[in-house]
């Protein structure tokens, strides 16, 4: 039986197979608007400690290397779509690769695209001397920043609300935001890839990957 200690060990040393500008994802879309304010490119990266109760994403727990995709493709592969209005970093934690996320930020923000991220971690967490490596960094490039743990017991069933469950916050950095959190947890958007995927959206922040 693996313990606690031995898999956040076995976590970190994935994490290290990751080279500089590279992200591990578990999945991408273009044109999502159930992701935050507008129409969003999503990223969802691959590695998770929590384990919440409840997860619609568990298979993004894993920190093993699922597809490693450089900085400047996906910068790329944003850019190119002019539908996107901005970008949304799920997972997964985001901030286990605030480094190169921080890095894909600063690039898209150039461009005028606008910037958010989900965290389980709190934002005092974030700021903290105990937050993992590049949060600060990537912290000063999010216009918006939801954070907390999804805790299944304060779930929220909305179409009214932005966040999962109670203790989660909507943090709005740029002011330029402040009207437009519109969004809603308990919205559902399907994306049917090339080869068939279908990926799920939106539903209680779930991403389902499936084939016919």
């Amino acid at each position: 039986m693996t313990t606690p200690q031995a898999e956040n060990v076995e976590s970190y040393m994935h994490l290290l197979e990751i080279p500089p500008g590279y992200l591990n994802i578990m999945g991408y879309v273009d044109e999502s608007e159930v992701n935050g304010p507008g129409c969003r490119a999503v990223i969802w990266v691959q590695g998770c400690l929590r384990h919440c109760k409840g997860c619609y994403n568990e298979a993004s727990w894993s920190f093993e290397i699922n597809e490693l995709v450089s900085v400047d493709h996906l910068v790329h592969r944003i850019l190119s779509n002019p539908k996107n209005e901005g970008v949304t970093f799920s997972g997964g934690e985001p901030f286990w690769q605030a480094p190169a996320l921080a890095l894909l930020a600063q690039k898209v923000k150039a461009a005028g695209l606008g910037v958010m991220s989900f965290t389980g971690f709190t934002l005092e967490q974030l700021q903290s001397d105990y937050a993992p490596a590049g949060s600060k960094d990537l912290l000063e490039q999010l216009d918006i920043l939801i954070d907390g743990p999804y805790v299944e017991s304060l779930a929220i069933h909305s179409p009214d609300s932005p966040v999962s469950s109670r203790n989660q916050r909507v943090h709005i950095f740029n002011p330029a935001y402040r009207d437009r959190i519109s969004w809603a947890s308990d919205q559902i958007e399907i994306h049917v890839l090339k080869d068939g995927r279908r990926i799920v959206t939106g539903y209680y922040n779930q991403m389902l990957l499936a084939t016919d």
